[in-house]
């Protein structure tokens, strides 16, 4: 007996040795995959609609008519071709429980009023409880939380970080913390609702009135005119707060926020600051100095229960945040926020949605954000330029002007409040944002994100309920066809594909796993491309071109907006660049990174260097010097 008892033992030794040596060498190999990784890509998906199998895609549908994705659905092979596109981060979009209109009564969740949620599967931006996820992405909503554990344990076993959405400005019109951690009150339990502002209330009040319903528009009904109980034109909110936009009207615009509350942070309804101010030579320290300094002030109490919310997920394995309006909540809360994560994870990644330029350094340097949404610049003109309606002349400034904090913008073509790049709205064309993902994803330092369906050109094109097409619905439970062609019945092989939707998405992927591990990337950077257009006969404004390098690597790139026309010259580099990259005279054989379809060279003679350039339509060079 004492034989197998001790036979058995050296087995479960040999066992839990086995499982921490393979613990230990998965995470050696992430730790050296972190290493060899000089940018960042983020693939933004949005939970609820990526595992979606379902095609009815009726308009208003329940789950049961049109379907629904779920945490599960993120399958290891998923998981693994999400990794082979070239990318280190996932943001799972729609993950805090947010309100729905569905029966989750079981569960202890008390029903919503379709009068105060947008579309059926409501927005993932109202959020009704933030220490819980939302239901309808659990298998068994009465392990929802599990689950969601489940995934980003899965998504770290593949080698990629996990970022959720932090919404500080605002919350569901019905919140309800019922899960709240011990020692946790919910927003607004202590409020005092007689008066329109205190500084440790959560919410703004309009005392003496009662909330109204937005007055409908366009002939607009809840859940598309079905008949359903609490959709009465009336929601019980007395006295009426302010709403998520700032409105301070008992009854909101039907375009205002209306679906949410704005959350106090000390601002008086002046505007004045009732909180500690940070002093300005905090710009130039880091977040532990930040730290200390929020230490020993007595803040809001709603700075302190968004911290603890942020907190509680790090806790849980969430490796970053992207704050949903950031630039709407004061730049000393974002300081007393981020140090406070930043010391539970200094690798933290967090991400700021913002839309002021005039703010974008308080916001980094204070704020202690790590990156921006590069929106309003680089966006913006890259669009116009697709769309025709600008010029690549309008590049060079942008990149100029951000030039201190270019390593902090994240760059997007897609993502869930933008057009999709196929729509017609857009440019009907996804090859047509070619040359723009090669310049968003290797300008700068910064991070490249893209939004799940993009790489296969998914248009937008259906009418889900709440708001129009173009955009892929965020409000309504529908399928998305191009993506699911790609997903191919849970194989995600990309087995539907048609030939030129695979030669996107090839296209991505070549793009994206170059950018994640060129030394280049995190380097220097020189637009070469106003040079050009001063001393090259044939180089035009649908052109764009500059230089990246790092020790080790030195790269050209050259991007043909055009969708038309072919365009031949030669590309000079600029004295400063030769001597930088101290060039002799010579040959330099150069090699195209991105297809390797074409090996032209690099001829420098009397300081004077050029390279033969002949550009398809839409086409880019990434040319690294040998």
């Amino acid at each position: 007996m004492r034989n197998w008892i001790q036979i058995f033992t050296i087995l479960v030794l040999a066992a839990v040795t086995t499982m921490a040596c393979q613990r230990e060498t998965e995470q050696n190999l992430e730790e050296l995959a972190m290493q060899e990784q000089h940018k960042i890509v983020v693939y933004q998906v949005f939970t609820r609609l990526f595992g979606n199998t379902n095609s009815t895609n009726k308009p208003w549908g329940t789950i049961e008519e049109n379907g629904v994705g779920k945490f599960s659905d993120f399958s290891d092979q998923a998981l693994e071709e999400i990794k082979k596109l070239g990318v280190s981060h996932i943001w799972y979009t729609g993950i805090p429980h947010h309100a729905v209109i569905r029966d989750y009564t079981a569960y202890d969740i008390s029903d919503d009023d379709p009068d105060v949620v947008k579309g059926r599967a409501g927005s993932p931006y109202a959020v009704k409880d933030y220490y819980q996820v939302n239901p309808d992405l659990a298998d068994d909503p009465a392990k929802r939380m599990e689950e969601f554990e489940a995934l980003i344990a899965r998504t770290h076993r593949h080698g990629m970080k996990v970022i959720i959405d932090i919404v500080p400005n605002h919350v569901a019109r019905k919140y309800e913390g019922k899960n709240n951690p011990d020692g946790i009150k919910d927003f607004g339990a202590d409020d005092d609702t007689s008066v329109a502002y205190k500084r440790d209330n959560n919410f703004y009040y309009i005392p003496g009135k009662d909330f109204k319903v937005p007055e409908p528009l366009d002939g607009y009904k809840p859940l598309g005119g079905e008949k359903h109980p609490l959709a009465n034109g009336e929601f019980d909110e007395s006295p009426a707060k302010w709403t998520g936009n700032g409105s301070r009207e008992a009854q909101p615009h039907f375009h205002d926020w209306y679906e949410t509350v704005k959350v106090n942070y000390g601002v008086k309804p002046d505007g004045s600051m009732d909180f500690p101010q940070l002093p300005a030579e905090y710009a130039e320290k880091d977040y532990k100095a930040h730290f200390e300094f929020w230490k020993d002030k007595d803040v809001p109490d709603s700075w302190k229960k968004f911290r603890d919310i942020a907190l509680f997920w790090t806790k849980k394995g969430v490796d970053g945040f992207r704050f949903d309006m950031a630039e709407m909540v004061p730049v000393e809360f974002w300081s007393f926020m981020n140090s406070a994560i930043k010391t539970e994870n200094p690798a933290s990644f967090l991400l700021a949605e913002i839309y002021n330029p005039n703010a974008y350094r308080d916001y980094i340097h204070l704020g202690k954000m790590d990156y921006l949404y590069d929106k309003v610049e680089l966006y913006d003109t890259l669009k116009n330029i697709i769309q025709q309606k600008g010029s690549t002349d309008n590049l060079a400034p942008i990149q100029t002007g951000l030039s201190d904090i270019s390593a902090h913008m994240l760059h997007f073509l897609e993502n869930h409040d933008e057009q999709r790049i196929a729509s017609p709205e857009f440019a009907g064309n996804p090859n047509k944002a070619k040359p723009a993902a090669v310049v968003s994803a290797t300008i700068d330092a910064g991070p490249m994100m893209i939004y799940f369906g993009q790489e296969v050109g998914e248009p937008g094109a259906e009418d889900a309920g709440f708001g129009s097409p173009s955009r892929t619905s965020i409000f309504d439970y529908i399928g998305v066809p191009h993506h699911q062609r790609w997903m191919n019945e849970g194989k995600f092989d990309g087995g539907k594909l048609s030939n030129e939707e695979k030669e996107l998405r090839d296209f991505y992927s070549r793009l994206l796993t170059f950018t994640l591990h060129s030394p280049a990337l995190g380097g220097e950077y020189m637009e070469i491309h106003s040079y050009n257009r001063e001393n090259t006969e044939w180089y035009n404004d649908k052109v764009f071109s500059f230089a990246r390098w790092a020790d080790g690597q030195r790269l050209i790139i050259v991007s043909n907006f055009d969708p038309k026309d072919s365009f031949g010259f030669e590309l000079q580099l600029p004295r400063d660049l030769v001597s930088k990259w101290k060039l002799q005279d010579g040959e330099y054989p150069l090699e195209e990174r991105l297809y390797g379809s074409i090996n032209p060279k690099l001829i420098v003679e009397n300081r004077t260097a050029k390279i033969r350039v002949d550009l398809e339509p839409l086409e880019s060079w990434i040319l690294e010097l040998k």
